[in-house]
């Protein structure tokens, strides 16, 4: 069975089933509440602390600010360079592919032949769907099978980073506002109460989007959330009542 005995084969029934850029979205996508995330709480949590202190409404805004900026591009910087090593590493892996398909084609075939058996067709079926894959796209057929890559959908560093710097800020904001505008009696119940439901509304979407139980991972959220509120506004306090 070779490359000229598939392409002599009536027109394949079988086709790769490639997501048109589905992995590049889900990576942003994923990129965008992680960051939302992390604006809400980075961001509450060294509000509050300073809130801890005492201290006034122009420092509140000042060091939510400050940390904003830092964290979005903290985060932009990390996603673009931790999407760039995952497409670089995917790209070498299909140029590999690709030479591998150049010297040893027929090799190539019943190597996807073999993967097809191992997923539970007959030695039969699984040459005739390696034929018509080969035929169509070999490429795209080994890439998927073996690689589990999309060659068409890779991951984009540039919308990765570019989510999570929007999404950061987006979810940075929140607090920052909610500390600052509020009457000082009110600022901090209010900014508890309005970072406790954004994390639930993330950890409903991270959920969502990754097809998990939705209560644990809210719970997860909020606890977290939480906890570095409490954490920070304690030290907050220790540190205003020594006078550092």
């Amino acid at each position: 069975m070779t490359y000229d005995e598939a392409d002599e084969g009536e027109p394949g029934h079988y086709e790769p089933h490639h997501g048109e850029g589905l992995s590049g979205r889900l990576n942003w996508l994923r990129a965008a509440v992680l960051g939302a995330n992390d604006g809400v709480v980075s961001t509450a949590g060294l509000v509050v602390g300073v809130a801890g202190a005492n201290a006034s409404a122009d420092a509140l805004l000042t060091a939510g600010l400050a940390g904003l900026l830092a964290g979005s591009l903290s985060m932009a910087a990390g996603e673009y360079v931790s999407v760039s090593t995952q497409r670089d590493s995917e790209q070498a892996a299909l140029d590999e592919e690709r030479r591998e398909l150049s010297r040893t084609p027929q090799a190539e075939l019943e190597e996807l032949a073999g993967l097809y058996r191992q997923k539970g067709l007959t030695a039969e079926l699984a040459a005739e769907v390696a034929v018509q894959l080969t035929r169509h796209d070999a490429l795209g057929a080994h890439a998927e099978t073996e690689l589990g890559i999309d060659p068409d959908g890779l991951a984009n560093p540039w919308h990765a980073a570019w989510a999570s710097f929007l999404s950061f800020t987006a979810g940075a904001l929140l607090p920052l506002l909610a500390i600052v505008l509020p009457p000082k009696d009110l600022r901090l119940w209010i900014t508890v109460a309005c970072v406790l439901l954004a994390l639930a509304c993330c950890g409903w979407g991270s959920a969502r989007m990754g097809r998990a139980p939705v209560r644990p991972a809210v719970l997860r959220n909020v606890a977290g959330g939480a906890l570095a509120m409490a954490v920070t506004y304690a030290a907050g306090t220790l540190l205003g009542a020594s006078g550092v």
